[in-house]
Order: C-alpha cells, then structure tokens, then sequence
C-alpha cells in the first residue's frame, strides 16, 4: 500500500518532514506544553502515574481498535477511552475502557460535542 508524502513538520519554523502534524522533536514540546498550560488541573490529577500503568497494560492486551476489529477492519489501538467519562462519574475499571483508534476516538468525541464547539 503506498504511503503519502512526509510533510514538514507544524511546528514554527522546523524544516523537518514528518509522517504527523509535529516531528518527533517538537511533538514531546507540544505535548508537555499542553500538560502544563492547555489542561485543567483537575482533569491532570485523574490522569497520573497510575493511569498510565492501567492504560498501558489495556492497550498490551488489546492491540486493535474494538470498534474496527468487530468491523472486520485491523487497525492498531492509539487510545484507551473512557465508555463513561471520569467527569461524569466513570471509573479506570476496565469494563469501562475501550481500545480505539484515532479516527474512532474522535468520532465518539464529536458525536458527544466534546471538541467542536460543544462541551469542552
């Protein structure tokens, strides 16, 4: 299957190509700013060091998105998502998580109104 052209990287002024939106070096800058500034402190107290041992050993144990897998379709798990949100009563227990691809993650954000002009 070919694969698309690499781009350069979204970052200000980085000439690098990158398969993504940032090159592997301006992606770890993004991320941490977004943990320091974009996040709300108490969603960061919900997302610690204990989650990411849980996340890390669900998506070890289920490496295909759910929801494609059941289509037939193969794609690699990118996130654990929450089925009931922690904001609105939901827990880290696994029959509340699910494995998902991005293009899944996000069809389930924005049906919920989370990202696009919605909730949050």
């Amino acid at each position: 299957m070919p694969m698309k052209p690499k781009r350069p990287c979204s970052y200000p002024g980085c000439p690098n190509l990158t398969d993504g939106r940032f090159c592997p070096k301006h992606q770890k800058q993004v991320n941490s700013s977004y943990e320091k500034y974009g996040r709300e402190k108490a969603t960061k107290k919900r997302y610690g060091r204990a989650w990411k041992r849980i996340r890390d050993k669900y998506a070890a144990e289920h490496p295909f998105c759910e929801l494609c897998f059941d289509r037939g379709i193969i794609v690699p798990t990118e996130e654990i998502h929450h089925k009931r949100p922690l904001s609105e009563g939901g827990t880290h227990d696994r029959s509340n998580l699910i494995a998902l691809c991005k293009s899944c993650h996000s069809q389930i954000h924005a049906k919920r109104g989370d990202y696009w002009g919605g909730r949050g």
